[in-house]
């Protein structure tokens, strides 16, 4: 794994031991951050579930100004600051290790330009995350939501916590679904 472009391109990552994260390939990574360059140049990245911090590590190095990484996991946690260090992106970095929920409630921005999303498949976490970030005041009307869910994942539901969605991407055996608040 390794981050693909931007200041620290090429640079290698590490990933947590075990079998508890899902490190999104090179290939999808790739994918995802061609529909998103256009909004990371000068954007607040939050990146939740973060697991080795490569997708906010990523925004960073294209040039995002802030990002937050929240992350449980004690072993991912470590991950993710020895991975901040090495590429040296310790400056424009929070890395918070709680809960992803009660992080949602720390978070002290004004506008929040993309939430990206990682959580555990087959968990409900996707209405449980829509329903706290709806009443966030940094979900703002450009605030772009990114959940990378299994290729089966139903969104019916979003427009009942107040979003929609603006577009999917599948791939073989996962997705990424853009959502912004319906204002």
């Amino acid at each position: 794994m390794r981050i693909i472009a931007g200041k620290a391109r090429s640079l290698p990552l590490k990933t947590p031991v075990g079998e508890s994260t899902r490190p999104t390939t090179d290939r999808i990574k790739e994918t995802l951050f061609n529909m998103l360059m256009p909004d990371i140049p000068g954007c607040v990245f939050v990146d939740l579930f973060a697991g080795s911090g490569q997708i906010g590590i990523e925004a960073v190095s294209r040039g995002a100004k802030k990002a937050y990484f929240v992350e449980n996991g004690r072993e991912a946690a470590a991950c993710i600051a020895d991975n901040l260090k090495f590429a040296k992106m310790t400056q424009e970095t929070v890395l918070l290790k709680q809960d992803v929920y009660a992080a949602l409630y720390v978070l002290h921005e004004k506008a929040v330009d993309i939430i990206f999303a990682d959580p555990p498949y087959g968990e409900e976490h996707y209405e449980k995350l829509l329903s706290v970030l709806r009443d966030r005041s940094y979900v703002t009307e450009d605030t772009l939501l990114v959940l990378e869910a299994d290729k089966g994942q139903d969104f019916g539901f979003v427009e009942s916590y107040g979003f929609f969605v603006e577009k999917e991407k599948c791939y073989k055996t996962n997705k990424h679904v853009f959502l912004k608040k319906a204002f």
